[in-house]
């Protein structure tokens, strides 16, 4: 005779009470360990229905197509590859170079913040001036299509302290330590 007792188990990230038999729970137990681990295999980075990979084997040309308007008109000017871009694109492609022949990457410092990541960069890290110093952004494949001064601010968010005295006229009524 098999054990009939209640039992917890999960069921679409929710706790559920269940009478089946204990043969029947493990067996259900086990076929949904195994369709999690099924999905979490299947799950992955995609850009537009592109995974990295795919991506990457694109020409500059396709994967502009994919971009957003801003970026895709930005990319396809001329005048966008000015003699600092064009510099930081050569830099970030020896520094790849480089991290594939299993060599350190180079620091790479810029200032210049609206450079648009591209998939062939996924993995390096840019040092980025935000005004005052430089950022380490590590190029992810979430990041790509951003511009790389989005990930360094450049100002620092307002935290108020306690009024002092003389901040203004009724901060003279608060008291002091």
């Amino acid at each position: 005779m098999k054990n009939q007792g209640f039992m917890f188990f999960l069921y679409r990230k929710e706790f559920f009470l269940t009478s089946k038999p204990i043969t029947m729970l493990f067996i259900s137990y086990s076929m949904t360990i195994l369709g999690w681990i099924k999905m979490s295999s299947r799950r992955q980075f995609r850009y537009r229905g592109k995974t990295l990979e795919e991506l990457k084997e694109l020409s500059m040309d396709e994967f502009v197509e994919l971009l957003p308007s801003r970026q895709r008109r930005t990319l396809t000017r001329t005048q966008y590859w000015t003699h600092r871009r064009s510099k930081l694109l050569n830099d970030l492609r020896k520094a790849k170079e480089l991290v594939e022949q299993g060599k350190p990457q180079p620091e790479i410092r810029t200032h210049v913040r609206d450079f648009i990541v591209l998939p062939e960069f996924v993995g390096l890290t840019i040092h980025v001036h935000n005004g005052r110093q430089f950022v380490a952004v590590e190029l992810t494949p979430q990041r790509i299509g951003h511009y790389i001064g989005e990930f360094a601010p450049s100002i620092k968010p307002v935290s108020h302290g306690a009024p002092g005295v003389g901040a203004t006229r009724s901060s003279t009524y608060v008291p002091l330590k």
